[in-house]
């Protein structure tokens, strides 16, 4: 080979390498474009359930307290719990996926925060709806319907994972080699429970409608109708989470520093 064809075949190379790279940061760009579209389509749902949850449980449910009045202070319930349990726990799952551009401690750290508020919410919610029952007059009975024994078991898988990861990943935190490991199983857990959360909030949905409205509900008045609505939101806005959250298309990639972080944490 001449010492003239060295220089072209060098040339020839870089371009290769040039062309790939803006091949692969034009597909990286295409995703995040995608994944922006519809991860603002999903929070507009989210946004949309609350907004007509609370709309409900003003407009037709009498509001709010506390002791004062046990059939308002139930209301809480299901306010907190779906802007706990749904609206902020699968904004939490998504977080490395929507940050994918964010160093991954900052990610670790708002995934936790995220978290402990949905728990905090959770708490208050369960307080409310076992008030509003031990003391109303009559009392009424507790964890009899299968919508209790879903939320409770939900509640107490999510407390359990909460405290887990938090152990796991962000204090003390486990080895490299163990965080590897039981990284599927986290990801995998946290997805269940939003998916029971999910059932939860429907099953109880679907019981105080047929227990406030009885037959008066097939009549379609404007209440059933609201509840519809936010019953349909409410899925919806469930099935572009867990669409989001498996999409392999829209993964994170572990950046440089998140390299050198996780080594200097070992």
């Amino acid at each position: 080979m001449s010492s003239d064809s060295l220089p072209s075949a060098v040339e020839e190379e870089q371009s290769v390498g040039l062309l790939s790279n803006t091949m692969e940061a034009r597909a990286e760009h295409l995703k995040t474009r995608n994944y922006r579209s519809l991860y603002y389509f999903t929070t507009a749902l989210g946004v949309g359930m609350m907004v007509m949850m609370l709309t409900w449980l003003v407009k037709h449910r009498g509001g709010f307290s506390w002791s004062s009045n046990t059939k308002t202070q139930f209301n809480w319930h299901p306010l907190l719990m779906s802007i706990g349990m749904l609206f902020i726990y699968g904004h939490s799952i998504l977080v490395y996926r929507t940050g994918r551009a964010a160093p991954k401690k900052r990610l670790k750290i708002l995934h936790a925060l995220l978290h402990g508020t949905t728990f905090i919410l959770a708490v208050i919610a369960l307080k409310a709806v076992f008030d509003s029952h031990n003391y109303a007059k009559p009392p009424i009975a507790n964890l009899y319907t299968f919508h209790s024994w879903f939320g409770l078991i939900t509640a107490i898988l999510f407390t359990g994972q909460f405290l887990f990861g938090f152990m796991s990943f962000l204090y003390p935190g486990l080895s490299k080699t163990l965080r590897s490991a039981v990284l599927p199983v986290h990801v995998a857990t946290g997805t269940a429970i939003f998916v029971l959360a999910l059932i939860s909030a429907l099953t109880g949905l679907t019981e105080k409608t047929l227990w406030t409205l009885d037959t008066g509900y097939a009549q379609l008045p404007s209440e059933a109708i609201l509840i519809n609505f936010l019953a349909l939101f409410l899925g919806f806005f469930g099935v572009f989470v867990l669409y989001l959250v498996n999409d392999p298309d829209f993964k994170r990639t572990n950046l440089p520093e998140d390299e050198v972080a996780l080594a200097s944490s070992d």
